[in-house]
């Protein structure tokens, strides 16, 4: 493993660049297109965009964007598959003092429309099925077809200079993303210029991303992940191979090929890793790390992929809200910890708060994690969601942890997913790195139903390997051998796949509609 050197080499201080309230998205872009203009910035299939093809490229689509009635303040969703014009399209509508409202290609009219009511675009740059979706929804004229021949005829038409800088004030919306929507509908998520830079800059810092630097992006660029992702690597002058699906024997022959220097997973990426049974024949070495996000890291499977690759991974925590909570000390790798999401990014403060009272609670006790920060997102749509998110300026993060003295930060689980048996506060992660370790579990989800005398209790709905059959009973037992008497599952259901959320999010409240009613009805005649 090479030596790892945090930051990138930069002619500027970015965070002061921030505190001084000097940079809006679209920024990044154009310091990357002045500084490395020649070289690659996005590679999609055998395509390749320099920074300067880029930055020209969103200049014009800027100017088509003007002459569609885009001006300051307005707001553009920007609905398209993982390809390079959604990163013109995004930083395009932030040339023009636009807001830019991304909205996953995958979602379906109802989700759409939920969309477009929260957040009230007048304009739509879009691609495949989605583009008839907000048609229906927005008119013909209101939607950008980046697919469509006059789309790119009246772009070509478009000049490549730079537009005069509009409505520029780092506190102004710059993006709206979608929280997760496991406990209900999503909700839109507001980031100013000046929140997102914070946000990427601590990304730039955390990975240890410099020029020198490739990776892929398959994550869908409309969730944080992927977004942020992208623009941490304009800001760094790293080079992104984009990827429109998740194919594993692409991603590894990428690896291999192109020798990229870090590799992005979360959960179902990992799983698909340490499942794959040809993955000592990929050449992984020039990888300095795969940093594991969005969930807890299951040590089982990365010690997996760690012992057939000898690749290690670098865990880290965000959401939404506050895209760069922690991660592991990239610099540091002898530090590095399965068991630990990390150490809080710089400029963030972390604390404990008890999940009853709300009172602050030491190193070492269990309760909801709260953040304070100036890359925390600056509200909620509808406004009316800011009320339970907020306490004291501090945002309530949803997740359930606690904290090393150090400051190390360890998450148990979600707090609007804990099972609460006879009392008892039961974290389904627990259970569920309990089952992982198990050789016939593929994947696994744990969440509560309803029980007349505990309240509610554990069930597991497991995919198992064919190859390692292994009977609900096992696993059963093997819960009730490894944790406390009121942990044990009541439960295991077999499903085909366990339903999950692109950025690797189980979906907790899908699994508990499907089976809870013949569970509780099972239990009722007495079975």
């Amino acid at each position: 493993m090479r030596e790892i050197t945090p930051g990138v080499d930069c002619d500027i201080d970015l965070e002061k660049y921030w505190l001084m309230g000097a940079g809006l998205l679209h920024h990044g872009l154009e310091r990357a297109a002045d500084r490395f203009g020649a070289r690659d910035a996005l590679l999609a299939g055998e395509d390749r965009w320099t920074f300067g093809e880029l930055e020209r490229r969103t200049n014009a689509t800027a100017r088509h964007l003007a002459s569609r009635g885009v001006s300051p303040g307005g707001r553009v969703v920007v609905m398209t598959a993982n390809r390079p014009e959604f990163v013109v399209a995004v930083n395009a509508v932030s040339k023009l003092g636009a807001a830019a409202v991304l909205v996953n290609p995958a979602w379906k009219a109802l989700e759409v429309r939920h969309a477009l009511e929260l957040t009230d675009p007048l304009h739509a740059v879009a691609d495949g099925p989605a583009t008839d979706v907000l048609r229906e929804q927005l008119g013909d004229a209101a939607v950008s077809d980046v697919d469509d021949p006059s789309f790119a005829a009246s772009v070509s038409a478009q000049s490549t200079r730079r537009p005069a800088e509009a409505g520029a004030d780092p506190d102004r919306d710059a993006l709206f993303v979608f929280s997760s929507g496991t406990t209900g509908l999503p909700k839109a998520v507001r980031h100013t210029h000046r929140s997102f830079g914070f946000a990427t800059t601590h990304w730039v810092a955390a990975l240890g991303l410099g020029p020198d630097d490739r990776f892929q992006v398959a994550t869908p660029p409309s969730h944080i992940l992927g977004l942020l992702n992208l623009a941490t690597a304009i800001a760094a002058g790293a080079s992104v191979r984009l990827h429109r699906r998740f194919d594993l024997e692409e991603v590894l022959h990428r690896i291999q090929a192109e020798r990229m220097t870090l590799e992005m997973a979360v959960a179902p990426i990992a799983l698909a890793m340490a499942n794959h049974p040809r993955l000592e024949s990929y050449d992984l070495s020039s990888l300095r790390y795969i940093m594991w996000g969005a969930t807890p890291v299951t040590a089982s499977v990365a010690e997996v992929v760690t012992q057939r690759t000898g690749v290690r991974w670098l865990p880290a925590y965000g959401a939404s809200e506050l895209p760069v909570i922690a991660a592991n000390p990239v610099g540091d790798p002898a530090a590095w910890r399965l068991d630990s999401a990390g150490l809080p990014a710089p400029g963030v403060e972390l604390r404990v708060c008890d999940l009853d009272t709300g009172e602050v609670l030491a190193p070492g006790e269990v309760g909801d994690m709260q953040a304070l920060s100036p890359s925390v997102m600056a509200g909620y749509v509808p406004e009316e969601a800011n009320a339970a998110a907020f306490v004291d300026g501090w945002y309530r993060t949803g997740d359930v942890g606690w904290l090393e003295p150090e400051g190390w930060v360890h998450l148990t689980d979600r707090s609007k997913e804990m099972i609460k048996v006879n009392g008892f506060q039961v974290a389904p992660a627990e259970l569920e790195a309990v089952l992982h370790g198990h050789p016939g579990v593929v994947d696994c989800a744990v969440f509560g139903v309803a029980d007349q005398r505990a309240g509610e209790v554990p069930v597991a709905a497991v995919e198992l390997d064919a190859t390692h059959p292994a009977s609900a009973g096992e696993l059963m037992d093997l819960v009730a051998g490894a944790l406390a008497s009121y942990k044990r599952l009541h439960r295991v259901v077999v499903v085909d796949t366990i339903p999950r959320l692109p950025s690797g999010k189980v979906l907790r409240r899908q699994l508990r509609e499907e089976w809870e009613p013949q569970i509780v009805a099972t239990a009722g005649r007495g079975a």
